[in-house]
């Protein structure tokens, strides 16, 4: 019995060992880099209007009759949060290689109409608050919003909220201004200097908070008035209490206002916020904004298992207005500079990059690598070729979407994709005015039935999940290996990381020859990700015979 035991353990181990060779040689190799090397000075951002990405629950369409004379485009279009599930669902974000949704504001906004210029417009874009602490009907739940983020974090993808501090909605004939202790209604600020900047009204009827005020204010009654209403009052009274007396901080407006968004990381656990108006507000309250967010994200992780908790700090990245990577970590206002790093943002908006991405591919490389790298050291700074109210975008008609997509995806920095770019979604509508014309419904139909639309999203996706795989590529250090035809190489070794990738542009169709010998072994295996192409290197060099004019190399 005893023979016959060990001849099944001896065929047993046999087996055993054939099948995990044939396993082993059946699973194909994958690039040396893998997605959890996530930095958020590499991040590639995707932003989108959340009422204009995609409507995915018709019955939330119609509140407050906000599209009642409304101009083109300017009143709410039915974009929402289940419109983004579905997407997440569905791998767009994924296939694009999608490290971080931002989305417009959610929270409830005025229900009233206003026109500002433009034809009457309603507060479809989200920068119009009415309510911190509730979520606007037409985006959907916090049910929704909760599944959401649980559903972005299980691929990967973090989710940035927008978030503003600066003023509330504009006064309509059913939303009254917040008390005078609350708000400013003018002057409308003239940007003379900095005190014509922050101490007045971003534009005509648009009540500015007080952020300025350190002394304890009561509620709006309109709020007590709505809370009550809603059934909610006492919970919301217990939470401020408890707040206040945890930090110390006077119930001053911005602090209230901090509050309730901070809330939004300890109930859901967002990572990050984009910060509105930044220099319309006095640089302390970003400080403390600062670290408000971060008790909060804290909090949160706290309570999560050790294998879930974020490795991250809370992200902000602010809009500074005009900013510029030409102007180093200040801001100049006319009459003084301000540093807004030094004020708890580790990133700000880059506004000098779509005129940047004019210049030649190695200026532009080698002039962002040498200045994030040499001279704003532990800084970042977000990409960009059209927004949301830009007026005067890269490509307005979307002309060259395959080289946008290089220049972005590309480039040393956070790179922000907004929605449509890669899908050259029209920035110019038939009766639109001012920057209702940025803020078209996404189109959808395009790619599923124009080539050209799919080919334009394909190059986004590729040159996307590349940037994703590399940190390398938007963190590195770059250096030029020829110049004709054109070849560089990024290179990252920080937070026990280690990185290198190879990228010719420009080139000839055909057969190319690149020498890596700076950045790959002889006998290393390599992977173009651009063609799937996988070769090795001999003699310090790369043959490569090419259909497209972008190779991506990688370590395979």
């Amino acid at each position: 019995m005893n023979k016959l035991l060990l001849l099944f353990l001896l065929v047993a181990m046999l087996y055993s060992c054939k099948t995990v060779k044939k396993t082993t040689e059946s699973t194909p190799p994958q690039p040396s880099v893998q997605k959890d090397n996530f930095l958020w000075e590499n991040a590639n951002f995707y932003f989108l209007l959340t009422d204009r990405f995609k409507n995915g629950d018709t019955s939330n369409d119609n509140n407050f009759e906000r599209n009642k004379g409304a101009d083109v485009l300017r009143g709410f279009e039915g974009g929402d949060l289940r419109g983004i599930i579905q997407k997440i669902d569905d791998n767009y974000f994924t296939d694009l290689g999608v490290d971080a949704i931002w989305m417009t504001p959610i929270v409830e906004q005025i229900h009233g109409g206003t026109d500002e210029g433009s034809g009457k417009t309603y507060a479809y874009h989200g920068y119009w608050t009415k309510d911190w602490t509730a979520l606007d009907p037409n985006f959907g739940t916090k049910e929704d919003l909760r599944e959401l983020v649980q559903k972005a974090h299980a691929k990967g993808i973090r989710i940035v909220l927008d978030a503003v501090v600066n003023h509330t909605g504009p006064v309509t004939e059913i939303d009254p201004a917040f008390p005078s202790d609350w708000v400013r209604t003018g002057p409308a600020c003239t940007y003379e200097d900095y005190k014509s900047t922050v101490e007045c009204t971003l534009v005509e009827n648009l009540p500015d908070i007080l952020t300025e005020n350190n002394e304890n204010v009561e509620l709006p009654d309109q709020l007590v008035k709505k809370w009550k209403e809603e059934g909610r009052y006492r919970e919301e009274m217990e939470s401020l209490d408890a707040f206040f007396k945890k930090t110390g901080y006077p119930r001053a407006p911005k602090y209230y206002i901090m509050k309730w968004l901070a809330d939004y990381i300890t109930e859901f656990g967002i990572d990050g916020y984009r910060v509105d108006t930044v220099k319309h507000t006095e640089e302390d309250v970003w400080a403390d904004f600062s670290k408000i967010t971060q008790m909060a994200f804290e909090e949160y992780n706290a309570k999560l298992p050790r294998s879930k908790r974020s490795k991250s700090d809370f992200f902000l990245v602010g809009e500074v207005y005009g900013y510029g990577i030409g102007q180093r970590e200040f801001y100049n206002f006319p009459d003084k500079k301000v540093n807004y790093f030094d004020y708890g943002f580790p990133a700000l908006i880059n506004f000098d990059f779509k005129q940047d991405a004019t210049q030649s591919f190695e200026e532009l490389f080698s002039s962002y690598s040498d200045i994030l790298n040499n001279e704003m050291p532990g800084k970042m700074v977000m990409n960009y070729l059209s927004s949301h109210d830009d007026g005067q975008p890269f490509d307005k008609l979307r002309e060259t979407p395959y080289d946008a997509g290089t220049l972005l995806l590309l480039s040393p920095g956070i790179s922000q994709i907004y929605y449509g770019d890669e899908t050259a979604r029209p920035l110019e509508v038939k009766g639109a005015k001012g920057d209702a014309n940025l803020r078209s419904n996404m189109n959808w139909e395009d790619i599923e039935n124009d080539l050209e639309t799919k080919s334009i999203l394909e190059h986004f996706q590729k040159l996307g999940k590349f940037r994703q795989k590399h940190p390398a590529v938007g963190a590195g250090v770059h250096q030029m290996i020829s110049d004709d035809p054109y070849w560089f190489k990024r290179t990252y070794n920080k937070n026990d990381i280690e990185d290198i990738v190879v990228i010719g542009l420009d080139l000839p169709v055909g057969v190319n020859t690149v020498d890596v010998s700076s950045a790959f072994e002889n006998g290393q295996r390599v992977r173009d990700a651009y063609s799937g192409i996988v070769t090795h290197v001999k003699n310090g060099k790369v043959r490569l015979e090419l259909d497209e004019s972008i190779v991506l190399l990688e370590k395979y």
